[in-house]
């Protein structure tokens, strides 16, 4: 029997408007910026309006983006709480798939903006095979402390031993799939931030991701057993922030666009992947077709990389070595620049930069789960 496991950062996924940008121009939409607007009750009615019209064209390209991965079980990232992934799925997904994704479930993380990680499964398989949640177990509270993880370099940067090690949440899924037993883990780690006293913001904050996956990998030796571990069935899905390897983009449009491989000296994946712990599925493709989004500050910084994964335990792995992860990229904005022969046929209605399915790209595998 087959499972079909993706994973998704919807990219801010909200039930609430967000009137911050009144006073922090950093938090301001750019269409807001075009206007005199005079005070703080007329910023916030524009910013009703322009929120509630750019969030059904957005939806609707991420309900169709998540469709086409097919997935039985779904790992959500940026998702503000249960009741917006509930009229999400019923107002968007539901005109598209009918009948889908009848369980839901999502705790209340770190993250000060309060977005979460969400997990969202089919009754049962493409196939018929009923699919049972057993459990859920929320790892948001473990501090450095706890597992001994604080570091020089995370005081560095003004983290405490006490303080919390996941900016949103490890949150840990266990169903049977025809009787057949895996368990999910739901990450989504701290992002990288921007520049800092002229220190990349992906240097700054990595003893905090670091710290993250350390913590993954803790969680599920203790769970499964260290020696044990890699004989169960387990995947790690989620938005990483963070890459092994980028695609530099150069030239232009009009000359031709070049792509340059680089491979980064360390990454907090390393962690995940020494010693064969884990599997990194989307390395099953070409170098060049493992980017899940599109970075760009303008013409003279451009990259494709990889922030979004499923992670397969040693056994998982193995029951599926011809299993290649699919990469759903049709929600793309049309300035994402594709290297040759990737191109695809964009949604309808995707713009320039936005309206778009999100920043980042689903992935999505099809796992045989045997005996």
């Amino acid at each position: 029997m087959s499972l079909r496991l993706a994973t998704f950062n919807v990219e801010n996924l909200m039930n609430r408007f967000d009137y911050s940008g009144y006073r922090n121009q950093l938090n301001q939409d750019r269409t807001l910026a075009l206007f005199d607007i005079k005070d703080e009750a007329e910023y916030r009615l524009l910013e009703q309006g322009r929120a509630i019209a750019h969030a059904d064209d957005m939806r609707q390209l991420t309900a169709l983006a998540i469709a086409e991965t097919r997935a039985d079980i779904l790992c959500l990232q940026e998702v503000d709480n249960i009741e917006a992934l509930k009229a999400f799925e019923y107002g968007y997904l539901f005109k598209m798939i009918g009948q889908g994704y009848r369980h839901k479930y999502t705790t209340s993380g770190n993250d000060t903006r309060g977005i979460d990680v969400a997990v969202m499964m089919r009754t049962e398989t493409a196939d018929g095979d009923p699919i049972e949640f057993v459990r859920m177990t929320s790892h948001a509270h473990l501090t450095y402390e706890e597992l001994g993880l604080h570091t020089p370099e995370l005081a560095a940067i003004g983290n405490e031993p006490f303080e919390r090690i996941f900016r949103r949440d490890c949150l840990e899924i266990d169903v049977r799939v025809a009787g057949k037993p895996l368990t999910i883990y739901s990450v989504h780690f701290k992002s990288m931030g921007g520049p800092r006293d002229g220190v990349p913001g992906r240097d700054v904050t990595m003893p905090i991701r670091i710290a993250e996956a350390q913590a993954v990998r803790r969680i599920i030796e203790d769970r499964f057993g260290k020696d044990h571990a890699g004989d169960k069935r387990w995947a790690i899905c989620g938005d990483f922030n963070d890459y092994r390897q980028r695609v530099i983009i150069g030239g232009t449009a009009f000359g031709g666009y070049t792509f340059t491989l680089a491979d980064e000296e360390s990454s907090c994946l390393d962690i995940l992947l020494a010693d064969g712990f884990a599997e990194n599925v989307v390395e099953r493709r070409p170098e060049l077709d493992r980017w899940t989004l599109y970075h760009t500050r303008g013409p003279d910084e451009r990259h494709l990389c990889q922030l979004d994964y499923i992670l397969l335990s040693p056994a998982l792995a193995r029951e599926n070595t011809g299993s290649i992860p699919d990469i759903v990229r049709g929600g793309q904005p049309w300035r994402t620049v594709f290297p040759p022969g990737q191109e695809v046929e964009r949604y309808p209605r995707a713009g320039w930069d936005r309206p778009k399915a999100s920043d980042h790209c689903p992935v999505a595998i099809t796992l045989n789960l045997r005996a």
